[in-house]
């Protein structure tokens, strides 16, 4: 299997630079920064918090929070990341209008900016980052499914449509976020449904929490094609009766795409008949308008690892979202 370095290395050769200098991990972390989105009992964004109003915890212990904020006003870089495997073919539509209709809302003048990239059995930059508003609408315009020479080809033996979902969140986060500063947030459109990575969720979870990235994931998914192909069930069985006895049980999409979010501070969202990929977008440009942004400096020293973070509010009956921790030392070469 090839290896992680040698498939970054590969696919980096791709990417036009986003900057000057390649940036390398330090053994020692100088500051540690926490984006919070907060909600209410009713799922209501609340704004009006102070510093005074939130506990941070290392490893079970109390942080002094030292820089607070919040994040209206803050540089966003978002990376939209569309599945364009066979299964999405019904609904890739919807997908690429309602993203420029949300990027053209939520990007800023001077202050914002996007990348895009598509995944099927690769994974594609179509758009490098960049605030160019036309830029950013073109390349959507030629996102398109994988052509059907290419499917036969890749698809030799293996189940149809090919998903690399946890490579598109290593390769946003390791080759374009760590490059990025301020807020960075990747937006996931997809079924969940991964069956070609080269690496695992736990390296997409890594690299992302590395990149200081959160990943919004939105479960969009076509079930009624699913249920056309004799060869695929669902998790949990059930499905079409009569079917051959050599079927395929699919991954479970929504476990994914939560704990992708859940693990790096973004959100889980899912696409329905009550709610549309337009709707859910526009929920996540609020969350991303309406953010607090608290840092403090860890105790230099330990072992590398992870460090376990906890945000709670004061406030009864608040939720909080924020990612659960932060690496320190590099990622272990293999």
């Amino acid at each position: 299997m090839l290896s992680r370095r040698a498939f970054l290395s590969g696919f980096a050769a791709s990417l036009a630079p986003a900057s000057d200098t390649d940036p390398s991990f330090k053994s020692a972390v100088e500051v540690v920064n926490v984006i919070a989105t907060v909600r209410d009992r009713d799922g209501k964004i609340v704004r009006d918090l102070t510093q005074d109003d939130f506990v941070l915890q290392q490893d079970g212990r109390v942080q002094p929070i030292q820089y607070f904020s919040r994040d209206s006003d803050l540089g966003l870089t978002i990376g939209l990341l569309v599945d364009t495997s066979l299964s999405q073919r019904r609904i890739l539509g919807d997908e690429q209008r309602a993203s420029f209709q949300f990027l053209d809302k939520v990007l800023r003048e001077e202050k914002d900016q996007a990348f895009v990239f598509r995944f099927d059995f690769d994974v594609e930059m179509l758009q490098d980052v960049t605030s160019s508003r036309q830029k950013l609408k073109d390349s959507l315009a030629v996102l398109e499914l994988p052509r059907e020479s290419r499917v036969r080809r890749r698809n030799s033996g293996r189940l149809p449509g090919g998903t690399t979902l946890f490579d598109a969140v290593l390769l946003g986060s390791d080759e374009v976020m760590r490059k990025q500063t301020g807020r960075k947030a990747l937006l996931v459109l997809s079924d969940g449904v991964d069956t070609g990575s080269k690496v695992k969720i736990a390296d997409a979870v890594e690299m992302a929490q590395r990149a200081d990235t959160m990943v919004y994931g939105i479960l969009h998914e076509d079930r009624e094609l699913y249920r056309q192909s004799p060869m695929i069930a669902f998790p949990g069985g059930g499905g079409r009766r009569g079917r051959p006895a050599r079927v395929v049980t699919l991954p479970n999409g929504r476990k994914v795409l939560k704990r992708l979010s859940e693990e790096t501070g973004g959100g889980y969202f899912e696409v329905s008949k009550k709610v549309s990929i337009a709707d859910v977008l526009s929920t996540i440009e609020e969350e991303l308008r309406h953010q607090y942004s608290l840092g403090f400096k860890p105790v230099t020293g330990g072992a590398p690892g992870f460090r376990k973070l906890s945000l709670t509010v004061k406030r009864k009956g608040l939720t909080v979202s924020a990612r659960d921790g932060y690496w320190v030392g590099p990622k272990s070469a293999e």
